[in-house]
């Protein structure tokens, strides 16, 4: 980033190639230092204010002092050495009283060498992993935006006795393109009502508590406790009510409830008298109309949508049996594309919690790569998983 320095700042601050940094506060002490080497460098490239910096001596790899760093060895000494309550810093004599394990320069080079090598196999397998979990995602938004305006699949509609092939019509809405004929397409607030009945914390007693971050998916799941601290001010619902995010970036935040409680004053809370709330949920939830709801929010800081332009907007309006066919559909696909995700999520976990210990494990010798020996960890398990 671009920022001002002075001629003594730049000259206390200047990086060299070989440097390694670390993060030196954070707001979260996992984020302690997280290291990196710097291979490029120029006259005025500093180092910022929240990095430490470290220049490794002439017996010394700085490849190596990066990968000793990301070893959970020397990684938690300073992590547990940071201090402070709601943003936590590491003090300059922690850093440098860190004991790391130090072979010779050879063995450094080698131990860099081979981790270069075999975390790069796990780093690409990573991100395909990743890649897949960006497709999935995607095809349930599509899934999700071409049933709820379009109808079932063929298939599917034949089976809950719904008519497989409709006519189509124009819905006069931009974003919603053709609907079947027989569906109606009307303004949100046509077919819904706002709650907004503001509680207390200290009126609130025990009752169960959702914020934004709560909602583990965008399409409503729940952690299993959602006990959580209210906060000064939070919105009542009900069961069967249908809460949705206005703040961005969770817009796609939503979930039906099952249950009476409190949510963050960041959610609209809808009640519906024309919609199936499942189908709503989903409804809420297309491409087109969280675009819509995005491009209308307002702020710098905390940007958000307002019920005013939320309410104006059109959804499509079929019957409650065609409703309820389609919110069932959805729930079964969204539910094993939810399970396939959560699956490779288990995997990527478990393949960087391999990584993070054969750094250790290279880092403290309890790997042998002298004289070009070579150790071949077993991916192909992982990448079963």
């Amino acid at each position: 980033m671009e920022a001002t320095a002075s001629p003594n700042e730049v000259n206390r601050f200047g990086l060299d190639e070989g440097d390694v940094l670390i993060t030196k506060d954070s707001e979260d002490w996992q984020d302690i230092a997280v290291p990196a080497v710097v291979d490029k460098t120029a006259e005025d490239f500093v180092c910022g204010y929240h990095l430490g910096l470290i220049r490794p001596g002439k017996f010394t790899d700085p490849e190596f002092i990066f990968r000793a760093m990301q070893s959970l060895s020397v990684n938690r000494q300073l992590q547990t050495s940071a201090t402070g309550v709601t943003r936590y810093g590491v003090p300059h004599g922690a850093v440098g009283g860190t004991l790391i394990p130090l072979p010779p320069l050879s063995e450094q080079r080698a131990i860099a060498a081979f981790l270069d090598r075999e975390t790069g196999k796990i780093d690409r397998l990573v991100g395909r992993k990743c890649l897949l979990i960006e497709r999935l995602d995607e095809y349930r938004q599509a899934l999700i935006t071409r049933t709820v305006t379009r109808g079932l699949p063929p298939d599917a509609a034949h089976a809950a006795g719904l008519n497989p092939s409709p006519h189509l019509k124009p819905s006069g809405v931009e974003w919603l393109g053709e609907v079947p004929a027989h569906w109606e397409a009307k303004r949100l607030k046509r077919s819904v009502v706002r709650s907004d009945v503001k509680v207390e914390s200290e009126d609130a007693g025990r009752m169960p508590y959702v914020g934004l971050e709560n909602v583990t998916s965008w399409t409503g799941a729940l952690p299993p406790d959602n006990q959580k601290t209210p906060e000064s001010l939070s919105n009542a619902f009900t069961s069967g009510d249908v809460c949705f995010g206005k703040l961005r970036p969770y817009l796609a935040k939503a979930f039906c409830a099952n249950f009476d409680g409190l949510c963050s004053t960041e959610f609209l809370i809808l009640r519906s008298f024309g919609y199936q709330r499942q189908y709503l949920l989903y409804a809420l939830l297309t491409s087109g109309f969280v675009s819509l709801v995005d491009s209308s929010t307002f702020g710098a800081r905390m940007p958000r949508a307002s019920w005013g332009f939320v309410g104006e907007l059109v959804l499509p309006l079929p019957s409650l049996e065609e409703q309820r066919a389609i919110a069932a559909f959805l729930d079964r696909k969204i539910e094993r594309v939810d399970a396939l995700r959560s699956r490779v999520e288990v995997a990527i976990e478990r393949l960087e919690e391999y990584r993070s210990a054969l750094i250790t494990a290279a880092v403290t010798g309890k790997i042998d790569v002298r004289g070009g020996a070579t150790y071949r960890p077993r991916l192909s398990e992982l990448a079963r998983d």
